[in-house]
């Protein structure tokens, strides 16, 4: 066991303090990772406010770590110590499902086991990366490519790959008209690969407040919402649209700007029930879709490919002292695009 700076949220709502907590010893197939940056993420804050359901306290938010492996089990075969290493929303999984056996671990039917907020197969909890070290199975820690700075790269590792997976699936590329809903902390992420795959990307926010961003992003069109225009303007536009905002939405008028056959997929994750009119879908033959990070290995895949072609996160870097003020920005939409904490300053 080693014990650790970190920190926490003590109970739902309550601040997040320094603190100190334990990383268990190195098994046979784990590595011990110096935490250099840790992102936040809007679902570090709905569940140190329990905004999703009842959660486990204390909690060490974050799951967008990248470090610097400083120590190896006997049986690791896929890293070394002084490897540049990533580790996303997951930490382990049954393995033996067909959905493991697939590569979709996120939806292991075992259940999966989540960076932080879960409990392992040791019955122990698991803690995330506001903190100075984690030990993770070498089976759920990607490697981050040299070209990507470690600071930039640790949102990648749920803002980049919960935009990059459904952007794939969903056949994003030349000839294909994307609309991403909002420009936050996914959002960003999701015009930046929409745009490195080959896509005509458009921004769909609330207001003009981010246009200049959002086109220098890779956009090539940005409208407000707030304008009841742009819905009429672009009805039966977009082959398919992101939604990475986790406010509840008017679904069927965005399902309205769908072409024939198109694709509305959700990412953001609202806290409470939206209505839906079925004839929004039935009308056009559409879908509507939800999309959740991706596996292991497409994770990798996505780091690859934000390296092949300079992606990285837009952030803003902090010192842990920081994390309570930043959860209140974010709330606020005040940050461009990702808080990421220096875990030199726990």
């Amino acid at each position: 066991m080693t014990t650790v700076a970190a920190y926490a949220a003590p109970a739902a709502k309550a601040p997040l303090e320094r603190t100190t907590i334990e990383r268990r010893a190195v098994r046979e197939h784990d590595i011990l990772i110096d935490i250099k940056f840790a992102g936040i993420c809007h679902s570090d804050i709905h569940q140190a406010r329990e905004g999703w359901g009842e959660a486990i306290f204390p909690m060490v938010p974050g799951h967008e770590i990248a470090g610097v492996v400083s120590e190896v089990g006997p049986g690791v075969t896929r890293f070394k110590v002084g490897d540049r290493v990533g580790v996303g929303c997951l930490v382990d999984s049954c393995r033996e499902c067909e959905n493991c056996k697939a590569g979709l671990e996120q939806h292991c039917t075992g259940g999966n086991v989540g960076t932080y907020n879960a409990v392992g197969k040791d019955g122990e909890p698991t803690y995330g990366g506001y903190s100075e070290k984690v030990v993770v199975d070498e089976n759920f820690v990607v490697g981050i490519p040299e070209v990507l700075s470690l600071d930039e790269a640790a949102p990648l590792l749920c803002a980049g790959i919960t935009t990059y997976s459904p952007l794939k699936k969903w056949g994003a590329g030349p000839g294909k008209k994307v609309a991403v809903i909002g420009l936050g902390g996914l959002g960003h992420m999701g015009v930046k690969i929409a745009h490195a795959l080959g896509a005509e990307v458009t921004v769909l926010s609330q207001s003009l407040r981010k246009k200049d961003d959002g086109l220098k992003l890779g956009a090539d069109h940005y409208y407000a919402t707030s304008d009841e225009n742009t819905f009429k303007e672009l009805a039966g536009t977009f082959d398919l649209i992101l939604s990475t905002v986790s406010a509840p939405l008017d679904f069927g008028a965005y399902l309205g700007l769908l072409k024939t056959g198109g694709a509305l997929v959700n990412v953001g994750a609202p806290e409470e029930p939206v209505a839906l009119n079925l004839f929004s879908l039935i009308g056009g033959n559409k879908t509507l879709a939800g999309s959740m990070i991706g596996g292991i290995a497409e994770t990798q895949e996505m780091l690859d490919f934000c390296a092949a072609h300079g992606l990285g996160a837009e952030i803003e870097l902090i010192a842990a002292s920081e994390i309570n003020e930043a959860y209140e920005r974010v709330v606020n939409s005040d940050v461009r695009y990702r808080f990421v904490i220096d875990t030199a300053t726990i």
